[in-house]
């Protein structure tokens, strides 16, 4: 027996349709998913002429407000259509040819198109490449990475290595020439990083409201004094204040914390690296009392007031004399500098962000990770670039510090002098 509830047109096999007595209405069941596959690299190709198509149309465009209509000239422009010649314009990440236009004077001389030169140089390629390589591709793959719509050049490893290293150069020059003097800067971390027996002093900067940027970098054999010095000099030249007050965050270096005195003085604050003084001690002690000394010395870092947790660390000391006098001295050394936040009075959150140089030790990690595809370090300022796109690709992801909104009293208790001032204005 038929079924009355099923209707012709609801039908999956019908073809097509007479609909009217003049009109034929044509409905025809396609596989899209399959067609769009078979056609999706020749749309997107078709879409890459049309993007040169406009580029084409821009030139002439050009060269038309230049010169005048073709075969029409002005003679007021002093210029003159002078045929074409093939060229390449920067597009999808690879240079593509494209036919350009020449423009002369009347005298002789080539004008240059503003628009050519500026599809060549505006730096698209050189960003390109230096995202990709940043984000883990090698030279090497480059050219089977990058999906092109158009048939292009320029993407071989020698030119992306030529890229990579205009752009990472200019990444380093901005870097260490950004100026400093337009913000407000509370705490100024320190640390180093090592490549090919060559060092990298990293300083990172927080502002009142929280906000982190790296401040530059410099190189040398060593982490020494004199490397140390000439960063914060540089700093300094590059618009830090010298009579503002700053908390430095260090990792109980000798050297930095030596440049941070002839630099700023020897009453800047310094907060030491707790994780640093925990793991050292740690180091000194046998293996079944490590656990006990390191919850002791947590405990005791975590306490709120500055007299609290002083007599729990000598608390500490006294133990560590009876079982191993080398891990009291190393606790000893420095105490008092771990110390600094409980006797400036920072709330805990902020604490807690400030009392380590995690902060930028979270930076140099990047660093080590963006460059671990680097096989052979060579000279000049191969290091050092590869560090600061390290460093700027760690900056896309900062956030501000924990207990940020405390940092606006840290910085009136460090420059007390200067609140009067502030005031006023």
């Amino acid at each position: 027996m038929r079924n009355r509830y099923q209707r012709r047109s609801s039908k999956s096999k019908e073809r097509f349709e007479v609909v009217g007595g003049r009109e034929l209405a044509v409905r025809l069941a396609l596989p899209l998913v399959e067609v769009w596959e078979e056609l999706q690299a020749r749309v997107e190709q078709l879409a890459g002429e049309a993007g040169l198509r406009i580029l084409q149309g821009i030139l002439e465009e050009e060269v038309t407000c230049r010169v005048g209509p073709p075969h029409h000239p002005d003679p007021a422009s002093g210029a003159l259509r002078w045929g074409r010649q093939p060229g390449y314009v920067v597009f999808g990440g690879q240079k593509v040819g494209i036919e350009r236009p020449r423009v002369r004077r009347r005298e002789g001389q080539e004008v240059q198109l503003e628009n050519y030169g500026r599809w060549q140089q505006d730096g698209r390629m050189q960003r390109a490449v230096a995202e990709r390589i940043v984000c883990g591709l090698s030279t090497r793959k480059y050219r089977r990475a990058v999906q092109a719509t158009l048939e292009g050049y320029g993407i071989r490893k020698s030119s992306v290595s030529r890229h990579f290293v205009r752009a990472t150069a200019n990444q380093l020059r901005e870097l260490c020439e950004r100026k400093l003097g337009e913000l407000q800067w509370v705490a100024v971390l320190i640390d180093g990083i090592e490549f090919a027996g060559q060092t990298l002093i990293v300083a990172l900067g927080v502002e009142e409201n929280g906000t982190k940027h790296v401040l530059g970098l410099w190189q040398g054999a060593t982490e020494n004094a004199t490397v140390c010095k000439a960063l914060l000099e540089d700093l300094l030249a590059r618009g830090l204040d010298p009579e503002r007050r700053y908390l430095f965050v260090l990792d109980g270096s000798q050297a930095l914390r030596a440049a941070v005195n002839k630099v700023f003085g020897e009453r800047v604050p310094v907060q030491r690296c707790q994780l640093h003084k925990r793991r050292n001690g740690k180091d000194h002690l046998p293996e079944s009392c490590r656990a006990d000394y390191d919850r002791q010395l947590r405990n005791a870092y975590a306490m709120t007031g500055y007299t609290e947790a002083k007599a729990a660390l000598e608390r500490i000391w006294r133990q560590l004399v009876e079982v191993n006098p080398s891990a009291a001295r190393s606790l000893e050394e420095g105490m008092e500098e771990t110390l600094t936040l409980h006797r400036l009075g920072v709330p805990p959150p902020l604490r807690r962000s400030l009392a380590s140089t995690n902060l930028i030790e979270s930076c140099l990690s990047t660093v080590r990770h963006v460059a671990r595809n680097v096989k052979r370090w060579q000279r000049g300022d191969h290091i050092a670039r590869w560090t600061a796109a390290g460093l700027l690709e760690a900056q896309k992801k900062f956030r501000k510090v924990k207990g940020y909104r405390e940092l606006k009293e840290l910085a009136r208790k460090l420059n007390p002098h200067s609140t009067p001032q502030q005031q006023v204005a």
